[in-house]
């Protein structure tokens, strides 16, 4: 057979594995090969080779890469709970959201999670990275799936499946002990040295690598105010009665998804009422700072702020940090050459700073607004003072950053984190990426207002989160309020719209890896019609039809 890699072609015997190769090729790269890529497409190293084909490795350094250590790990470690507590443990054991580095776990029932437990549960996975265990994976019969997850007491899997129209299943499985995970696993267990486990608030964080440094597990740095929201959402999940897919899909299929989208938006409304009243309540506060991730729906979130500081007697006034930017020709450029709008640099903090405190002495300024076209600032009278109960409501990514505002006291702001935390996991032990539901967000938007395609939205997505990493993420506990954005019943009304747009992705172009899986992904759930939508719905900014002008 002919294999190409990194464009040279090589005849191999047949009977070779991805494996075989991987380990042929694995010293020309700095960090570990766990999946590969074969014509394009995602493929497992336990595989044999059946044709001529082209060959990529993917390693712990690429998303994918770092997905498969993931599931891989969490599978080791549900086998460890295992061995050290027993079934009934593995029974309660939940993957329940991201926190720090890693994934914050729970064993319901009241067990006691120190150091102790923990120490023993992290030697047995220890173990088992020594030992080299081989990850099983088998297709079996949908029904016979069902019939794996009721007997083990993967309820939350059982329900999942029932909505599952393909008539088979991947199962994986670790001498034995079986479970389903949503994506790809390492080939065995030898893969997995690098990890910590620390106990936290109620259960533990399982702490991974970061992607930047694949072979270093980072000290685990508590994040409390976004636990805290996280927390409160899966409260509200709870509540409501849908914690997993298989909840909404249940809901949406015995027709109580319109009691759902009212519940959830009334929540979401009344959290958005308790930050106006702790903005009047701070008296000496002038300035409302806003900043979050792309997507989070912060343009939304700034209208229905505003309506509610207004119920509190107050009048907003928006104000985009994006009219601060530096004339274009001054805007700093990124390691390939490209202007690089998001940093610091780019914004004229100057003229921002020495506005604001003129407003906040009571003086007049006339506002400026940046044109993107000609790249540069214009003035076009829009004179503004404030009053007594005048107050600025400020969007941009480095609001949560004091460098943006120095020149303002620190009791003047009121700083707002908003991001769309994902409460919904597919089941027991696969949790929603984060990023996954703000990049589907993001393509439905684009596709809509900017006329952009979804490949090219999966194209700028990395770009996009390497600004969060460096300009939001850092500063966000540093917030008076947090926000999630995220509504329980969202995916299901996405679907329907970002599903044609990943279908129109062209098979030989490099994202439609990534299509592949969201489309993947979006299968679990149950579409829906957005017409029981109310009209000032955060998700009305990605889908059209909002009451306010975006």
């Amino acid at each position: 057979m002919k294999i190409t890699i990194a464009g040279k072609t090589k005849e191999y015997l047949a009977g070779i594995t991805y494996m075989d190769l991987a380990r042929e090729h694995q010293k020309e790269y700095e960090n570990d090969i766990v999946l590969v890529t074969v014509d394009g497409k995602l493929q497992e190293l336990f595989k044999e080779i059946k044709r001529d084909c082209k060959v990529d490795f993917v390693t712990t350094g690429d998303t994918a890469g770092q997905n498969a250590y993931r599931r891989s790990l969490t599978l080791v470690l549900m086998r460890a709970i295992y061995k050290v507590e027993g079934a009934d443990a593995v029974y309660r054991f939940r993957v329940r959201y991201s926190l720090s580095n890693g994934y914050y776990c729970t064993i319901e029932g009241g067990r006691k999670i120190d150091g102790e437990f923990l120490s023993r549960v992290k030697a047995k996975m220890l173990e088992m990275v020594e030992e080299e265990i081989p990850f099983d994976k088998h297709s079996v019969h949908t029904e016979e799936a069902l019939k794996v997850f009721r007997d083990h007491q993967m309820y939350d899997k059982e329900k999942l499946f029932h909505y599952r129209r393909a008539s088979r299943v991947n199962l994986y499985s670790l001498r034995g002990f079986e479970d389903y995970y949503y994506g790809y696993m390492t080939a065995h267990t030898g893969y997995l040295k690098y990890f910590d486990l620390f106990s936290y608030d109620e259960g533990f964080v399982l702490q991974f690598p970061h992607p930047s440094a694949p072979r270093v597990v980072p000290p685990f740095r508590p994040q409390h105010k976004v636990f805290q929201v996280l927390k409160e959402s899966v409260q509200w999940g709870d509540m409501l009665g849908v914690s997993t897919v298989g909840d909404l899909n249940d809901c949406i299929s015995h027709g109580g998804l319109e009691q759902l989208i009212l519940a959830q938006e009334a929540l979401q409304e009344q959290k958005i009422a308790d930050i106006a009243r702790q903005i009047k309540e701070q008296k000496t506060c002038k300035f409302v700072m806003i900043a979050g991730p792309s997507s989070s729906g912060k343009t939304t979130f700034s209208h229905r702020l505003s309506v509610q500081l207004r119920a509190q007697g107050l009048t907003p006034h928006p104000i985009g940090v994006d009219n601060y930017f530096v004339e274009r020709e001054m805007t700093p450029k990124d390691e390939n050459g490209d202007y690089n709008f998001e940093c610091l640099g780019a914004i004229d903090l100057e003229l921002f700073n020495s506005q604001m405190a003129s407003l906040l002495k009571g003086e007049q300024v006339e506002l400026p607004y940046f044109n993107f076209k000609t790249g540069k600032k214009e003035y076009r009278g829009d004179y503004l003072k404030l009053g007594e109960d005048d107050i600025l409501v400020i969007e941009g990514i480095h609001c949560l950053n004091d460098e943006l505002s120095y020149s303002l006291p620190r009791e003047s702001k009121f700083k707002i984190y908003i991001s769309a935390l994902t409460q919904l996991n597919i089941d027991e032990h696969n949790r929603i990426p984060t990023t996954d539901g703000r990049l589907i967000r993001r393509m439905v938007r684009d596709a809509r207002t900017r006329g952009a395609s979804a490949a090219r939205t999966i194209q700028m997505w990395p770009s996009v989160r390497r600004g969060e990493e460096e300009n939001i993420f850092p500063y966000q506990e540093e917030a008076d309020a947090m926000f999630n954005s995220a509504l329980i019943y969202e995916l299901a009304v996405l679907k329907q719209y970002a599903e044609p747009i990943l279908f129109g992705i062209d098979r030989d172009v490099p994202e439609y890896m990534e299509a592949k899986r969201l489309l993947k992904f979006l299968d679990y759930f149950l579409g829906v019609d957005s017409a029981k939508i109310p009209n000032n719905s955060i998700i009305r900014e990605f889908i059209g039809g909002g009451t306010f002008r975006l």
